[in-house]
C-alpha cells in the first residue's frame, strides 16, 4: 500500500506540473501576442514586459500586456490593430493590459498624458481606460486625457466617453472636457473647451499645429 500511495502521489505531482506548464504556456502566448507597433518615437521610449525592459524604436512591436514608458521631452506614436492610434506625452506610463483589433480591450494610464484616436465612421469598439482618477469608457472616438492646468482632464474631440470617478458618472460629448481635481473626487460638469486649452493639451502629447 505505501508503494501504491507513492505511485499515486507521483502521478498527482506530475499532473500538477503538467497543468502548471499549460497555464504558464497560456500566459506566455498571451504576453507574446503582437497587437501593434510604434509608428514614431521621439526621445527615449521603453517597452516593459514582466522584468524585461528595453528601448522601443519606430517600427518596433507592441505586445499584449506591454507597458510603454516615455522619458523627459520624449513622445510615442503607437498603432494598435489596424486603425487605433495612441499618442503618449513626456514622462508617461501606459499599460496595454489587453487589446483585440476591432473589438477593444483595457488600457491603464499610470501617469502622464495621452490621446486616443480612432477615425470616425469605423465600427465602434468597447475600450476601458483605467486611471488613478477613475475609469473612462470609450466607444470609438478621439479624446485627450491626463494632467492639464493642475488637474486631471479629459477632452473629447469627437465621439462620446463616460468618465467615472468618486461614484459619479459624467458623459462627455464632442467639444467638451471635464476636470477631476484629486483621485477619488467626482468629475466636474462637462464644459466646452476653448481653442487655446485644446492646443495646449495636444501639444503635451507632441501634436503640433
Amino acid at each position: 500500500m505505501p508503494a501504491r500511495r507513492g505511485l499515486i502521489g507521483r502521478r498527482l505531482f506530475m499532473a500538477g506540473c503538467s497543468f502548471a506548464a499549460v497555464a504558464l504556456a497560456g500566459v506566455s502566448t498571451r504576453a507574446n501576442t503582437v497587437i501593434g507597433k510604434a509608428n514614431d518615437i521621439r526621445g527615449k521610449v521603453d517597452r516593459k514586459q514582466a522584468e524585461l525592459q528595453e528601448g522601443l524604436a519606430a517600427g518596433g512591436s507592441i505586445l499584449d500586456n506591454d507597458t510603454v514608458l516615455t522619458g523627459a521631452e520624449s513622445f510615442a506614436d503607437l498603432q494598435l490593430g489596424g486603425d487605433t492610434r495612441i499618442l503618449l506625452g513626456s514622462e508617461t506610463e501606459l499599460l496595454v493590459d489587453s487589446f483585440i483589433a476591432g473589438q477593444g480591450g483595457t488600457l491603464e494610464l499610470g501617469m502622464g498624458q495621452m490621446v486616443f484616436d480612432r477615425p470616425e465612421g469605423l465600427p465602434k469598439i468597447d475600450l476601458a481606460l483605467r486611471t488613478t482618477f477613475g475609469m473612462i469608457g470609450v466607444r470609438g472616438t478621439k479624446f485627450f486625457c491626463g494632467h492639464n492646468r493642475g488637474v486631471f482632464a479629459v477632452f473629447v474631440e469627437h465621439g462620446l466617453v463616460s468618465v467615472d470617478g468618486g461614484g459619479v458618472t459624467k458623459m462627455v460629448a464632442a467639444g467638451q472636457g471635464v476636470d477631476i481635481a484629486n483621485p477619488g473626487d467626482a468629475p466636474k460638469d462637462p464644459v466646452v473647451w476653448g481653442a487655446a486649452r485644446i492646443a495646449e493639451a495636444y501639444a503635451s502629447v507632441g501634436i503640433r499645429p
